[in-house]
């Protein structure tokens, strides 16, 4: 996940796929951490609803944003949860 040079002007208008995007870009780079809970909780992303996709990603963020190594994940999870309005009901 290489987003180092992204500034701090984050999309906030993702639609569904720009989320599930990010969403795999946080499953791949947890995988290659060896978080495998975190990385299990964002497969079959399709079958999520709304309401299950705000969920996990709120957990994830929880789980990782204190700790330093993980920054990179937790900056996608973050983009993420600024969009999670923008999931239809």
């Amino acid at each position: 996940m290489s987003h180092e040079y992204e500034t701090l002007r984050w999309p906030t208008n993702l639609d569904r796929a720009g989320i599930e995007k990010r969403l795999v870009e946080v499953r791949e780079a947890a995988q290659r951490s060896g978080l495998d809970a975190l990385a299990k909780s964002f497969e079959d992303l399709e079958k999520l609803t709304s309401a299950q996709l705000g969920t996990k990603v709120v957990a994830a963020l929880t789980q990782v944003q204190e700790k330093p190594e993980l920054r990179a994940i937790a900056t996608q999870l973050e983009m993420v949860a600024m969009n999670l309005k923008n999931l239809k009901k």
